[in-house]
């Protein structure tokens, strides 16, 4: 294309952006400057239809946010639905029950007969593991993981005690009180318990431990009593027990305690002997 297509092409472009008639471009050329000429071609190149529109403002892309691993992300139970991934899985039955590598296909049919919903269980594995779950039991299953994740995330506070080997037993008493109420609470609890000036010497690990089983409230030990700071001190820590170690001790107290024979016994001697009159009456044929 030579020269003078393209001036052609330029004037006849600007002509359109400045008015679209001849006679507005001629007006405008009568009354503008010479430097005012240049900087209206320069405008009618920039916004030609045979360029890219430009903006003088300059554009910042907003950045793009990351996909940020969530090590939470697999920590929830669902049902995949129907539109499983893989073409051969691996099935567990709801009783727990192997049911060996199934096509998706069938997968699918048994869930539509029997209403159960599908749940991936490890997907590292080759075939990926699935199991055969209700809505009843997935419904199960999350709220035992939230417990779990509400436990985990719950922070455990310690609180902590000292007293002399000398106290008072009333002072012993109420400190002993303040501890139940520590664990009560789900706390754990740091004693210390700490050789008197003027206290005989003891075996301090002994008398802590005979101190804290005296107590009426049930516990474990993070840390048994044990001697710390050149024998000057011991100290323990005591936590609350778990559920499943409450159920635990008590069927233990169930199985240890003996029947009771209190009843029977005292029903039999108080069972009542035979009537007085019984013995007048034998004794009357006798006499006459």
């Amino acid at each position: 294309m030579s020269a003078c297509c393209v001036r052609w092409m330029l004037s006849h472009t600007a002509r359109a952006v400045c008015g679209g008639s001849r006679g507005y471009w001629t007006a405008a050329s009568r009354c503008s400057a010479p430097g005012e000429r240049s900087n209206v071609i320069a405008s009618s190149r920039r916004w030609s239809p045979f360029s890219t529109a430009v903006d003088d403002t300059e554009q910042t892309l907003a950045p793009k946010k990351k996909n940020k691993h969530d090590p939470k992300a697999h920590a929830t139970i669902g049902a995949v639905g129907r539109k499983i991934p893989h073409r051969e899985i691996q099935v567990i039955s709801q009783t727990g029950e192997n049911l060996g590598t199934m096509h998706r296909a069938d997968v699918i049919r048994i869930l539509d007969e029997q209403g159960l919903k599908l749940v991936l269980l490890n997907e590292s594995k080759d075939p990926p593991v699935y199991r055969l779950l209700s809505g009843k039991q997935i419904h199960e299953e999350q709220l035992k993981l939230r417990e779990k994740q509400k436990a985990k995330a719950a922070p455990v506070l310690v609180k902590e005690l000292t007293f002399s080997s000398g106290i008072a037993a009333h002072d012993l008493s109420t400190k002993m009180k303040r501890v139940e109420g520590w664990l009560e609470k789900k706390n754990h609890v740091r004693i210390t318990l700490r050789l008197g000036r003027r206290a005989p010497a003891v075996e301090l690990d002994t008398t802590l431990e005979q101190m804290v089983q005296q107590m009426e409230v049930a516990f474990g030990f993070v840390s048994k009593p044990s001697v710390i700071r050149d024998g000057q001190a011991a100290m323990c820590i005591l936590r609350p027990l778990s559920a499943k170690e409450l159920l635990k001790k008590q069927k233990d107290q169930d199985a240890a305690s003996p029947p009771d024979d209190s009843t029977s016994s005292s029903t039999e001697s108080e069972a009542p002997g035979p009537p007085l009159g019984s013995a007048e009456t034998t004794e009357e044929p006798l006499q006459k």
